[in-house]
């Protein structure tokens, strides 16, 4: 124990530390009115709505909303980068804004309303930040004691609340998240904030991922951290579709972190008909800097490390044991979403937006985002690419002999764990990595899928791994998917590195599936937004066909929809639908002088052409929003 805590500490003191001041993205101006990216209009992430849509206003339909689609699309982002004369500093610190687009019978009515969090009361009742975010340092409180800054740190109301992310079904019922602990009821038809539950109080968690799975019959599954005795956890959560899902709630399996005093930053995990996955990335939380923040109130991506030279450990854990069966490696990357995931053939096949590095967190700063058409490292930074990875099952092994799995927990041994390491307030720029994985800092994501020789070798230490050459080119592939580019090769300790293939050549964010058939299965299609900055049209939605690795695209000059969410549509007696028989909703904003402006988009999911649209004109700007979630039959 002692000698595991004195090489987290070494890791600790010797890793990649990002600072706000000191490390900024590398810009190189441009003199006179030079636009880097003439394209792309970033004021659409840095609008502020200054009037809430309480009761829903009529648009104006352009083509035809299909008469059969009916429900609400309910969307979740970022709503006011202001608290009186005071600004946020990076997107996720903005307050939580709620849209809903109300669809029947061809017709279709927009509104949003802020999520009323404890966060935004504070902050509007003193009319400055007092609650710090993940890149805005509060102001600090001088009748705030040591005693007091010490006490706060185990106090889960001590940090933001600030469910500004995505929303989510628990039954009937619709919640705001984010990384925080914490969730807010949404009235899916008011967009009333209607009540505040602490997932804390009921499961042993100190935070948990802003994407929970939601299965067929309405179990939720969701990952979160844990803190033991022995260090921190990542628990899966089980909530049982039920009455009682957060009384009913707890953990299904456990696995302890990497690393003592840096877990690891996870914002969504896997799942499969029997696995749950969880993608460990060596973008961590130091627990000392964490601490530290605390007391120095510092603003909390500064607890954020990257260790750019350590492997990404993908963990895969029986659903119904809860015990850890195998452990892949890969070159280092850095992720928020995974597309999907599911086995076929003794293997299982993981899709992954990738990028080289976190820097990404980096260009969503308010100062990133607003000196972007000067900076011409931009767009490298901001690089992302659908990345496979296939983990084959026969003849690998658990090979990390320090690392076991609790079994599946009872109900009764349920404990409630100390709330000493958390995510709800790590927040802050990150500072700019050392890239040693290819010869250009700003060199694509995609070098993972093509490169010869890996720059590290995996050591029969738990603790580090030696940065080395080792070719992979003379050890046997033990992928046997056919018409799968992906590799794993076992290495001489007994670990198994894996190495992807590429989907497609575009940046790729916030995709979906269809949700409700494929989840954990065996899919063909996927749809994302671009995230390639120096795009021709940076709004660009895309469609991507996994199996024969082509995509197709839809924009419109200066037009930023969001992400794109698939409903089926109805079946027929007698009629196999095919996966993409359905349709793709977005809401949409437009760049320029267009910010009282707002629209949702529907496009034939087969053919990826526009059926119609419903374009809004609103009092005040509309923000671009981040993730959603449409309710059925609800209007």
């Amino acid at each position: 124990m002692a000698d595991g805590v004195l090489k987290s500490f070494i890791r600790d003191f010797f890793a990649v530390k990002y600072n706000a001041k000191d490390h900024d993205p590398e810009s190189a101006r441009i003199d006179g009115n030079g636009r880097c990216y003439p394209n792309c209009d970033s004021t659409v992430w840095l609008r502020s709505c200054r009037e809430e849509i309480i009761e829903p206003i009529e648009g104006h339909v352009i083509g035809k909303i299909p008469d059969w689609l009916k429900g609400s699309l309910l969307r979740n982002g970022p709503g006011n980068w202001k608290v009186g004369d005071m600004s946020f500093q990076h997107l996720f610190d903005c307050s939580a804004l709620v849209h809903r687009f109300a669809i029947k019978n061809g017709h279709v009515t927009y509104q949003n309303r802020f999520v009323q969090t404890n966060t935004l009361k504070k902050n509007l009742a003193a009319q400055r930040i007092v609650v710090t975010e993940f890149g805005t340092s509060s102001v600090p409180d001088p009748c705030h004691s040591i005693f007091e800054k010490v006490g706060a740190i185990f106090r889960a109301d001590s940090g933001s609340d600030n469910t500004l992310i995505s929303i989510y079904p628990f039954g009937d019922e619709f919640y705001t998240f984010t990384e925080a602990p914490f969730i807010h009821r949404i009235n899916p038809r008011t967009l009333a904030t209607e009540d505040r539950v602490c997932i804390s109080d009921y499961a042993g968690v100190v935070n948990h991922t802003s994407h929970p799975h939601i299965m067929p019959n309405g179990t939720v599954y969701n990952l979160g951290m844990g803190s033991t005795k022995s260090g921190p956890v990542y628990n899966v959560i089980c909530f049982p579709r039920g009455d009682s899902m957060f009384e009913e709630a707890h953990v299904v399996a456990t696995i302890p972190c990497r690393w003592k005093l840096n877990p690891s930053y996870m914002h969504t995990f896997g799942i499969t008909e029997n696995y749950f996955i969880i993608v460990e990335q060596p973008l961590t939380v130091s627990v000392m800097e964490y601490l530290k923040a605390h007391f120095c109130n510092h603003n909390l991506s500064a607890c954020l490390k990257w260790f750019d030279n350590k492997p990404v450990l993908f963990h895969v854990i029986d659903r119904n044991t809860g015990q850890l069966r195998y452990t892949f490696h890969s070159e280092t990357f850095f992720y928020l979403h995974i597309i999907n995931q599911y086995e076929q053939d003794d293997h299982i096949v993981i899709d992954i937006c990738c990028y080289k590095d976190p820097e990404m967190i980096n260009c969503m700063y308010l100062e990133s985002m607003t000196n972007m058409q000067s900076n011409p490292n931009y767009a490298a930074l901001f690089r992302s690419r659908p990345l496979r990875f296939v983990l084959p099952l026969t003849n690998s092994s658990v090979s990390l002999a320090s690392r076991t799995s609790s079994s599946k927990q009872k109900s009764s041994n349920r404990q409630r764990l100390i709330r000493s390491i958390t995510l709800m307030n790590i927040t802050n720029r990150l500072q700019q990595p050392r890239i040693k994985q290819s010869e250009s800092q700003y060199a694509d994501i995609a070098f993972l899928t093509t490169n010869k020789k890996l720059n590290y070798s995996l050591t029969n230490s738990d603790e580090a791994e030696e940065v080395t050459d080792y070719n992979v080119n003379s050890p046997m592939n033990m992928v046997g998917l056919k018409k799968s580019r992906a590799q794993a090769f076992q290495l001489s300790d007994g670990r198994v590195l894996v190495k992807p293939e590429l989907l497609c050549e575009m940046g790729c964010e916030t995709p979906r599936i269809h949700y409700e058939n494929y989840l954990g299965k065996p899919y063909r299609y996927f749809y994302a937004i671009s995230s390639d900055v120096d795009a021709e049209n940076p709004g660009t939605l895309i469609k991507v066909d996994v199996l024969n690795k082509t995509c197709k695209q839809w924009c419109e000059a200066d037009c930023y929809p969001s992400e794109p969410i698939f409903v089926p549509a109805p079946n027929k007696s007698g009629e196999i639908r095919k996966e993409d028989d359905g349709v793709v909703l977005a809401s949409m904003v437009w760049g320029g002088f267009n910010e009282n402006k707002v629209g949702l988009l529907v496009l034939c999911a087969r053919t990826w052409t526009e059926i119609g649209r419903c374009v809004f004109h609103t009092s005040g700007p509309v923000p671009k929003c981040l993730h959603g979630w449409f309710a059925r039959d609800i209007v």
